[in-house]
Order: structure tokens, then sequence, then C-alpha cells
């Protein structure tokens, strides 16, 4: 791909947020497409919300379960870029229309106190730069179609990567605990769709520990030359399979000792 396509697969994609009209598969009509465009495309993205006005609040990371990566046929995670217009309250409801076609999954979410970043990054660097730990949910979206209706081709990570990692929204429960007051790998939640469970899972599916994730992504970043900055989240990858939440969708992910999130969808 050209930077110019890359441009222009950014502008798509921000014009079907806007409009709520997703796209066809940019690994269509680019089969050439490699991790490099796609990150480039999700490049462009921030620069233009950027120049809209909006802010970074922090970072998300996907596909770190084995589940996840083997059925999009990769072996690494993906990072996507939370923005200020994501973040919903705890016990919020998401406004009618707000989103295309949304989900949650249920992850831990980091708070850092000091910045983080370096290819050498290791898990000492990411506890003593946390400030804390809070169960948290985060709403997925897709501007790309989940499957071509021509074709039957389903999206490949290339598009999703593009997509911002299908980041849509973020919400953190009111719970906040130092890194070590649990063993993260034994953090787990109940996931609750209008009462009925729908998906659990422990911690020690995102990279057997979720603090690992967090390395991973800050040694992703140093390669771009970013860093994780004070004060931002991270939403360190899901134990669950995603959620669908129509209209009218009331969500509880019941985190045990370590807390609760809910969101609910007008």
């Amino acid at each position: 791909m050209t930077p110019q396509d890359h441009a222009k697969a950014a502008a798509d994609l921000l014009a079907a947020e806007k409009s709520g009209q997703q796209i066809g598969l940019l690994t269509k009509a680019h089969p050439e497409m490699g991790m490099d465009d796609a990150y480039a495309v999700q490049n462009a993205i921030y620069r233009a919300k950027l120049a809209e006005g909006r802010s970074v609040i922090g970072w998300k990371i996907g596909l770190t379960s084995k589940a996840m990566q083997y059925a999009l046929n990769i072996d690494i995670p993906d990072s996507g870029i939370l923005f200020d217009d994501m973040a919903f309250d705890h016990g919020a409801t998401v406004p009618a229309g707000r989103f295309i076609q949304p989900r949650i999954e249920a992850e831990i979410a980091f708070v850092l106190k000091a910045p983080l970043g370096g290819a050498e990054v290791t898990r000492d660097d990411v506890i003593a730069a946390t400030d804390f730990v809070a169960p948290s949910i985060e709403i997925l979206d897709t501007r790309i179609l989940r499957a071509d209706p021509e074709t039957g081709a389903t999206r490949k990570v290339y598009d999703t990567i593009s997509d911002n990692a299908a980041n849509a929204g973020i919400v953190l429960g009111p719970q906040k605990h130092k890194i070590d007051a649990f063993d993260l790998r034994w953090v787990g939640a109940i996931t609750s769709r209008n009462g009925e469970v729908e998906e659990t899972g422990l911690g020690a599916g995102v990279l057997n520990d979720p603090v690992e994730s967090v390395v991973w992504l800050a040694r992703r970043m140093a390669q771009y030359g970013q860093s994780i900055e004070p004060g931002q989240i991270i939403l360190s990858g899901s134990f669950i399979r995603p959620v669908e939440c129509p209209p009218g969708a009331k969500i509880t992910a019941d985190f045990g000792g370590f807390g609760h999130v809910d969101i609910s969808f007008a």
C-alpha cells in the first residue's frame, strides 16, 4: 500500500464511524496489505483525531489469548489507541446509535503513575510504573464489515488493526488496587448480559499474566518511538470472548473481590 492508500483507508474508516455505515474489507481492496500498512492506517486515524481536538487517554492490547490468535492465524497481540471521548462511567448507558455493532470484553486495566517505554522494558518496570489496577470493560465496534458479502471472507488481523484494533469505548470499575494486592493470573470475571451468564475467564488467559501484556505493549511502542505516559490507562487484553450488545443489553462484569463493572446500551 502507498501512503495515499493509508490516508484514504483512514478517511473511509473515520467516515464510517460518523455515519454508522461500514466499509468493505481493506484486505480485499488491498491483498498486499501487511502489518506495517495496518499500523500506518491506524496512525493516520490517530493524527486525524488529534487534529479534531481529541486527546489520548491510553492504549488497548488485543489478541492476547491463544484462542483469538488461533482464530486469526496470528501469533502476536495487537494494539490500539484510547481517546478521551471513548470513556464511559461505570453504570452509564451508551446512547442509541453511538456504535454500529457493539460488543464488550472483560479486562484488567492498568493506570500508570510514571512513564513507561523502551525496548528493554521488564515486568519489574511495569510493576514500578503502575499506580493501580482495576476491573474494566472494553467496548468493541467495527467500522469494517465482519465478512465480505460476495466471497464470505472474514476480516483479517490487518483489517482489525487498521480499525484501531476494533476499540470503541472503555469503562473503568470504581475499585482501585495496588498491583501486588492480587495475583492477576487468578483474577477472573463472570460476564452477564441481562442477568444471564455469557462468558467467564481468568487473567492467565492474557499471555499467561496481564503484566506481560503491558511489557509487550511498551516494547512494541518503542519500535515506533512511542512510550506510555503517566496517567494513561492500559487495557491489558480480554480473557473472554466478545459478548454482543444489542439495544437494551445490560452488561455486568463481576470480578469477585477484585470489583465489578456495569454498562448498559439504550
